[in-house]
């Protein structure tokens, strides 16, 4: 089964069409045929951070040429030109009244190229940025009409577990080993998560940020030492560096509820410690590195200690980071050593490398799964939702 996955949630855009073979298991086997990803970071770094209404002018621009560049690689060839017809009596235009930019560059796309070898399209309707979200739920709702091909609707967290169970190998991949409950660490520039996972589309929510994210805190905390966005790596080169001359900040950050008797996580109260520890002053490269190895420690403490203590409550064999933040070096390091030391906690997965961030093959993961359940939207259902929760 091929599936052409669709990712806009909020400032990747990207496209991927996959072929997929077996069940959710061991016997599953994919190839990426194609995958094309446009990144917006340098673009909003000049904001300090994501501008929504930039962001969907940006995906609008970008779709289409990441769907021309995976039909190429695809070997998918143009064809000679043909007027498109009203698609089930309707009408591009009206599908697409919205994204004018859009339209403008999918008509002379569809009309030079036929319909792909396609079973179905997987776009991501949510959590995320509205704006952005509604401009790949219309390429998708648009592409189904003209193609005949039925849509998936796939929850973006849910991309993230997925990609995260993957083993990858140049073009190919299959899933790693791994056993059930599953408990999941979401941890992302919107999001920080413990997810349970019992099987396939069965989830229970554990945890969740009461306010800032973890990626959140990255990045505010990032500007407030003078670290342009987006702060996160630029906070782990520092803290990387901090820890390789024996560098200690003299300031003692909070680690956030990591006592509490819950799995909820709050981190606004350290953007807030780090202002006033370094509030009035003029911070030299030594002092910047020392305190963004306490801040990196600081999040590390807390999502390591809470997580698992979920797994231990919960009897997760399996632990996975995945999100954008599952990147970092030192957060994926300190799980290493704390689940060598743990005697229930056998499997610790995350996302192949480069695959943390946003990318459509996390979508077309899931959406080939689903698909092969037959779970298809009608394009007029296909409804953008920026808090979308994944369903029990």
């Amino acid at each position: 089964m091929k599936i052409l996955g669709i990712e806009t949630s909020c400032d990747e855009t990207a496209v991927c069409l996959i072929e997929g073979t077996g069940d959710f298991g061991p016997d599953f086997n994919f190839k990426i045929l194609g995958n094309a990803l446009a990144s917006q970071a340098q673009f909003h770094a000049q904001f300090g951070g994501v501008f929504p209404a930039m962001a969907k002018r940006e995906h609008s621009k970008n779709i289409v040429p990441l769907l021309k560049d995976v039909f190429e690689q695809c070997g998918i060839a143009p064809t000679p030109r043909t007027p498109l017809g009203a698609p089930r009596g309707l009408s591009l235009e009206t599908v697409l009244e919205r994204e004018p930019e859009l339209l403008r560059q999918l008509v002379p796309l569809l009309e030079t190229h036929g319909r792909p070898d396609v079973d179905a399209i997987a776009v991501t309707v949510g959590p995320g940025l509205e704006p952005c979200l509604w401009v790949g739920v219309n390429f998708a709702r648009a592409l189904s009409l003209v193609w005949n091909v039925p849509v998936v609707a796939v929850n973006h967290m849910e991309g993230h577990i997925v990609m995260s169970l993957m083993r990858l190998e140049k073009d190919s991949g299959s899933m790693q080993k791994f056993e059930f409950p599953v408990l999941a660490l979401l941890i992302s520039g919107g999001h920080t998560e413990l997810i349970l996972m019992r099987d396939f589309g069965s989830y229970e929510y554990l945890g969740r940020t009461r306010d800032d994210a973890a990626g959140e805190a990255f990045d505010k905390t990032a500007r407030l030492i003078g670290l342009p966005y987006p702060g996160g790596p630029e906070i782990a080169r520092r803290a990387s560096a901090a820890r390789a001359a024996g560098e200690v900040s003299d300031a003692h950050l909070p680690r956030p509820m990591i006592k509490e008797d819950n799995f909820d996580f709050s981190f606004s109260g350290l953007k807030t410690a780090v202002l006033r520890a370094t509030e009035g002053k003029t911070l030299s490269e030594t002092e910047v590195r020392k305190i963004s190895r306490e801040i990196e420690e600081s999040i590390a403490d807390v999502l390591v200690e809470k997580t698992i203590r979920a797994a231990s409550a919960y009897g997760a064999n399996t632990i996975v980071l995945g999100g954008g933040v599952s990147a970092n070096t030192y957060i994926r390091e300190r799980f290493a050593d704390r689940m060598s030391n743990e005697a229930n906690a056998s499997y610790l997965l995350s996302s192949p490398p480069g695959y943390s961030t946003d990318n459509a093959l996390m979508i077309a993961l899931p959406g080939y799964f689903r698909a092969q359940r037959r779970e298809f939207s009608h394009v007029s259902d296909l409804i953008a939702n920026g808090n979308l929760r994944l369903t029990i």
